[in-house]
């Protein structure tokens, strides 16, 4: 393996051209994403923008993670237009939704100084797949109506799916085109071994203004198409930026703080924008060809730091962005000057070229998201969970449904509640859930730690707590033979922490589970006796 790269001013010295091309390719991708998910949100199109760039400038100087990309993301599309929605819509929704913005990043700063980013095992991970496949599912069913030119028939997202099929013989030819010529950009260009390395989103949105030159979008006019059939087209259909930049920076509306429904919207942002970034802080270790591992409470405060900020601003929330993050490393990015460069790229483009913005046609970005929607609630994560077991998959449909059929705080707890529910009917008590029993001895060069009862998400905190005592560079025995149910998530933080030791030089084997049954074949599936 190659000499991990140097953090700080040594590390941009070394690595800076490297770095300053991956910004300057991120960017590239950032660009359409942070418009298009700023739209769906209900808010200004600057919102996703300032997001980026105190994304970039901001939390990249205190980050805990090396190659991370902090911005405005998807699964947060739905928390932010619910909270705008419910606040009273318009630039009044807008500017109490900044406030609430602000001190949900305050919380997460809070969060992570006290390091309370280990309470993000208390979810399991089919719980939280299936919040983001059924965010992915309520982006697809509204985004799906913008990029054939159409206005929403539904107010849920159930309702428009129904409708959308009988909706789509209203759709705007013109825009119509101009959304699926984007999404065939997106769907063939990474299939295209020449065409891999260039951001498919950017180019699926040229074409897009390229068209949206020649349909003249930037002039009110009508057109005839099928039958005669007349529609209507003009600036509406093309994203808009102040003229004045500065005057599109809102400030917060403080004055609902004592109402309930304004702590409901602080608390979803603050839960789902943490819950995203410690998992995509996390997957973004795995991919590091460095193997470094990144503090998820120093990362979870730097992104509480730069959400303050961007609310306070005018901008939406972020995370460490797990799709933006996986095309960092791709393209050779080695330290976090990365995320800055791509930051100081989004404001050098915003302050001198924002005319280009005006021209972006809305449909091309509805295309986007609906192409990001549909990778949240990918055919591929219904079948990766089921090949876990029939156990995850009632956790993660539950999850689906009632997020559906609510909003995201009951969803995620619905399948905290089931996964909860399955371990009680197997026989295990709430003592054994709440805490880990498990014995540590330590001999010369070797650490055998006997667990009993049960290891489950509820009580892998404290497993953490007995693991993280054990020296580096040992030969570690773990034996579960005296439990009665190791769960899927328990499995998972084993595998973790089996593969982040064996990077210290030690060995860790899991012992005693031959006799307990399996939920299925997959090597993480839940074991029970």
């Amino acid at each position: 393996m190659s000499e991990i790269p140097s953090d700080g001013i040594e590390g941009l010295k070394e690595n800076w051209k490297g770095d300053l091309m991956s910004g300057f390719l991120i960017f590239l991708i950032a660009l359409p994403l942070s418009l298009g998910i700023a739209l769906a949100s209900g808010v200004p199109p600057l919102a996703g923008i300032i997001a980026a760039v105190v994304g970039g400038l901001v939390v990249s100087m205190t980050s805990g993670s090396y190659v991370t990309i902090n911005g405005p993301a998807a699964g947060l599309i739905v928390v932010i237009l619910g909270a705008v929605n419910s606040l009273g819509g318009g630039i009044e929704g807008y500017r109490l939704t900044l406030a609430a913005i602000t001190i949900a990043g305050i919380l997460q700063v809070i969060a992570g100084v006290t390091k309370a980013g280990k309470l993000s095992t208390f979810f399991p991970s089919s719980a939280v797949h299936g919040l983001l496949a059924s965010i992915g599912i309520i982006i697809i069913a509204k985004q799906s109506y913008f990029m054939f030119g159409i206005k929403p028939v539904g107010k849920t997202a159930i309702e428009q799916l129904a409708n959308f099929p009988s909706s789509i013989g209203n759709a705007n030819p013109e825009l119509a085109l101009i959304g699926c010529l984007t999404m065939a950009v997106l769907i063939i260009m990474p299939r295209l071994k020449p065409f891999k390395r260039f951001p498919a989103p950017l180019v699926g949105v040229v074409l897009g203004m390229c068209l949206a030159t020649y349909f003249d979008l930037s002039h009110e006019h009508t057109y005839l198409a099928f039958q005669n059939h007349e529609y209507k087209l003009g600036p509406d259909a093309l994203v808009t930026l102040p003229g004045n930049l500065a005057e599109g920076i809102v400030h917060p509306d403080w004055s609902r703080m004592g109402d309930p429904v304004f702590w409901k919207a602080v608390m979803m942002i603050f839960i789902i924008a943490s819950l995203e970034t410690l998992l995509s802080a996390a997957a973004v270790d795995k991919l590091d060809p460095f193997h470094r591992k990144a503090d998820l409470n120093r990362d979870l405060t730097a992104v509480g730091i730069g959400t303050a900020v961007s609310g306070w601003l005018g901008g939406l929330p972020m995370i460490a962005e797990i799709v933006r993050s996986s095309a960092n490393i791709n393209n050779g990015a080695k330290t976090r000057w990365s995320n800055f460069f791509h930051g100081g790229f989004m404001l050098l483009f915003v302050a001198f070229a924002s005319g280009m913005i005006h021209r972006i046609p809305v449909a091309s970005l509805a295309a986007i998201l609906v192409f990001t929607g549909f990778r949240l609630a990918s055919p591929k994560e219904f079948k990766k969970t089921w090949e876990i077991g029939s156990d995850q998959m009632l956790i993660f449909v539950t999850t689906i449904i009632v997020t559906l059929g609510t909003d995201l705080l009951i969803g995620i707890s619905s399948g905290v509640l089931v996964k909860l529910m399955l371990h009680l009917i197997r026989g295990n008590s709430p003592g054994q859930l709440l805490k880990c029993d498990m014995d540590v001895r330590v001999e010369e060069r070797q650490a055998l730690l006997n667990v009993n009862g049960a290891v489950a998400f509820t009580n892998l905190i404290f497993m953490k707590q007995k693991l993280d005592t054990v020296p580096a560079g040992l030969d570690v025995k773990i034996d579960l033979s005296q439990t009665r149910l190791v769960d899927h998530s328990a499995m998972e933080f084993l595998e973790h922490f089996q593969h982040d030791y064996q990077r210290t030089g030690g060995q860790v084997s899991l012992v005693g589970l031959e006799s307990h049954r399996s939920a299925s074949a997959h090597p993480l599936a839940s074991r029970t006796k």
